[in-house]
């Protein structure tokens, strides 16, 4: 009896269609799961219980160290409050305007500070200025010159009343601070931070 020969093309052929079919199912998959949060970009190093803030390991070393103070002072039995809000301010400040450490334009620094309700219209804000010709720096390849905070000091702060629409504080904090960068590159020196309380936490409802 004469074997039947078995043409190898279409063997092959079906095979590539079906991987095909598998590394686009799985593309599709990777796509909701970014969309949705569920994949982490960027390491968690650390984090401040009770009030949801976390240090990134693409976070600058100047706000790293900051970040580990205001650990210190949030942690003590009882919170020095214009300690928290010096230190917050100033992380927030120093992670806003390092440009330099965001992954592409939709990476803004300090959302985790400011106030809940105001974040989305204020990344958006951001976004459209700012951040607007950050390049990507996925791959780490960017050679773009963009500001990196290397200190940022507090030259006033005092408690103030604060009433809008949206939040009423009577015991508010407005934080006067002065930026300075690795470079001169034409980004705000004198930043002025308005401070409003939400239930334990102190959060940002104004930037000047």
């Amino acid at each position: 009896m004469k074997k039947r020969k078995i043409k190898p093309w279409p063997v092959i052929l079906t095979l590539i269609i079906c991987c095909f079919i598998v590394l686009l199912f799985c593309l599709v998959d990777i796509y909701r799961s970014l969309k949705s949060g569920n994949i982490s970009q960027v390491k968690v190093l650390e984090t401040i219980e009770n009030y949801d803030y976390k240090l990134d390991e693409n976070d600058s070393a100047y706000v790293k160290s900051l970040f580990k103070d205001l650990k210190k002072v949030l942690e003590e039995e009882q919170v020095d409050e214009q300690s928290y809000a010096s230190l917050m301010s100033q992380i927030f400040v120093a992670d806003f305007y390092s440009l330099k450490q965001a992954i592409n334009k939709n990476d803004v620094g300090g959302t985790q500070f400011v106030y809940e309700p105001y974040q989305n219209d204020f990344i958006a804000s951001a976004k459209s200025t700012i951040y607007a010709y950050v390049e990507n720096n996925i791959y780490g390849t960017r050679n773009q010159a963009l500001p990196l905070v290397s200190n940022v000091e507090v030259t006033d702060i005092q408690s103030t009343e604060y009433e809008s629409d949206m939040v009423s504080d009577q015991k508010a904090y407005l934080v006067d601070l002065y930026v300075t960068y690795e470079e001169t590159l034409d980004y705000p020196n004198h930043v002025s931070l308005t401070l409003v309380h939400n239930d334990d936490k102190l959060q940002i409802v104004k930037m000047q």
